[in-house]
């Protein structure tokens, strides 16, 4: 016979067993108390005892030795008890519901610019200078220069004017350069191998492979941690809330974001669930552009769907 038990039903067994051996031992001692009274010492105030061990067990009435055959009886009953809830004790795995189609979005979502080291582009040109055309009848006839002698004669005194003697003080030196910018590492989008969820990096099969076993172990990571609001369920919101995260060149989550919220503090959920990322016993295995690790901007939907 398969007997399969939960962990409450077993829990509610040993209980009972526990329960019963108090009662039982209750019992005993009301028992023993009821015989244990003054009579025993005058029945055996005249008993002659012909060895220690015997005089050990002064009333016989009341010695727990001869109440042995039962209550190994129970023992043994109670361990065979125990064994067989040992034995059909069952671990269910907890069933996880998963949306169909859980990571598709049709809709194109606002992504976040990769932070470059690239320069601003350049400000605009400033506009070309308007010329205006003068009336001929406001142009007035200008005078006509006069040409002054500026020949040099030999006999002519040249008065040399007196050095000028600048007592200010010498002007400050220019102030020092601004540091460089620190240069920001480039986030990419989409690269040669994408990150991938841990926990399949010991699958053997192609990259294709892995990548669809991290799809399904991240999608039961999420829907068996995600926390379905009770102000959504309450009120049937159903829907899809997007998050945005960088995953970093050590595998780490970090940055972020909803995208696309949904009411009822769904997407807040949904931010729980992709931040307790970071506490996994295995990070993220890192996307690789070129043969090195890169940041990669990852975009995650979450669908939240009643179940029937």
């Amino acid at each position: 016979m398969d007997i399969a038990l939960t962990g409450t039903n077993v829990f509610l067994a040993i209980l009972a067993v526990i329960a019963i051996t108090i009662i039982l031992m209750q019992v005993m001692k009301f028992i023993l108390s009821k015989k244990a009274d003054g009579r025993l010492t005058e029945k055996y105030k005249d008993k002659k005892w012909s060895s220690p061990m015997e005089a050990s067990n002064k009333y016989p009435d009341v010695n727990m030795f001869n109440y042995t055959g039962p209550i190994f009886k129970y023992g043994a009953l109670a361990s065979i008890l125990f064994a067989l809830l040992a034995f059909s004790w069952t671990s269910y795995e907890q069933e996880v519901f998963i949306p169909d189609n859980a990571l598709d979005y049709d809709e194109e979502i606002e992504q976040i610019p990769p932070r470059t080291a690239e320069p601003p582009p350049p400000p605009p040109p400033p506009p070309p200078p308007v010329i205006e055309e003068v009336p001929e009848e406001e142009i007035l006839e200008e005078d006509e220069p006069e040409f002054a002698d500026t020949d040099i004669q030999e006999d002519a005194f040249i008065d040399e004017p007196d050095p000028v003697i600048d007592d200010s003080p010498p002007p400050p030196p220019p102030p020092p350069p601004p540091p460089p910018e620190p240069e920001v590492e480039e986030i990419f989008k989409v690269v040669e191998q994408m990150p991938r969820f841990p926990g399949c990096e010991d699958v053997a099969g192609t990259d294709k492979e892995k990548e669809e076993c991290a799809k399904n172990k991240m999608l039961e990571y999420i829907y068996k941690n995600l926390k379905y609001p009770a102000i959504a369920r309450e009120n049937g919101i159903e829907g899809m809330a997007v998050i945005q995260f960088v995953v970093e060149k050590d595998g780490s989550v970090k940055d972020a974001r909803i995208v696309r919220n949904l009411e009822g503090g769904c997407g807040e959920a949904a931010m729980v669930v992709v931040e307790g990322m970071n506490s996994l016993p295995q990070k993220w295995t890192p996307g690789k552009q070129r043969g090195r690790n890169v940041k990669v901007l990852y975009t995650l939907p979450v669908r939240f769907k009643l179940q029937d």
